[in-house]
């Protein structure tokens, strides 16, 4: 399922490297919070988009998380579609990693986040990502986490 997902953004890219679009690049910076093997975290997210086309793009996502004894780190990558409006949900899958450290010792794992949001304009270039929800996955210890994640922050597009 996930190489036929891929598939289908390669074919879509490949299809629309000479479209033209009025903001080809987004840049998101924000606050995150994450809840994750019973934990509840607190941090940062940055993500940067290439759109293709109007509708599809190319996303790389940076997170932090951090707890009293634990922080987090997320790095991931996929497709994201929106719809081009003034009020804009979106949706994404994104596939990368995760690096754990708890108590001096860190873990690395495979990290797959799957969900989506809605950005606001607020003024020329300036949006606001009103809400971003995702559902986080994480392997670390050789089991997997269901972990929830939640963001808001100003999104620039130019």
């Amino acid at each position: 399922m996930i190489r036929n997902l891929l598939v289908l953004f390669g074919l879509c890219a490949v299809s629309s490297l000479t479209a033209q679009t009025e903001n080809n690049a987004e840049l998101f910076g924000g606050f995150s919070y994450m809840h994750s093997r019973g934990s509840n975290l607190a941090g940062w997210e940055a993500s940067g988009q290439y759109k293709f086309r109007d509708w599809v793009g190319g996303v790389a996502d940076f997170g932090g998380y951090y707890g009293s004894s634990r922080s987090t780190y997320t790095f991931l990558f996929g497709p994201q579609i929106s719809l081009p409006e003034r009020v804009s949900p979106f949706g994404h899958l994104l596939l990368g990693g995760a690096h754990n450290s708890t108590g001096g010792f860190g873990s690395s794992s495979f990290s797959m986040a799957l969900g989506g949001g809605i950005d606001a304009e607020l003024t020329g270039g300036i949006h606001w990502r009103l809400v971003q929800m995702d559902y986080l996955l994480t392997q670390f210890g050789g089991g997997s986490q269901n972990n929830f994640r939640l963001s808001t922050g100003i999104l620039i597009k130019f």
